[in-house]
């Protein structure tokens, strides 16, 4: 009774360990910073009329002179017990 346990838990244990050697590896890759491509920016056309809102409405199509700096920082990460 004590061996059927131990030999079934001996073949899950290696059945296990196969399929983890034969399991497919995800491909990791690096993440991509964003570009101004990536960003629905409004443009700043001349003679088009710019918009005078009150209240709280959804512009669908601003017409705008500065969006601000796209500034690409790298993520810094430290690691270890302090």
């Amino acid at each position: 009774m004590v061996w059927t346990f131990i030999a079934r838990l001996v073949l899950g244990l290696v059945l296990s360990a196969i399929s983890y050697a034969l399991s497919p590896r995800p491909k990791v890759e690096k993440p991509q910073a964003a570009g101004l491509d990536d960003f629905t920016l409004p443009t700043a056309e001349e003679g088009r009329p710019i918009p005078v809102v009150f209240g709280t409405v959804l512009i669908t199509g601003p017409n705008v002179v500065w969006a601000g700096d796209l500034k690409v920082d790298p993520i810094k990460k430290k690691g270890g017990k302090k």
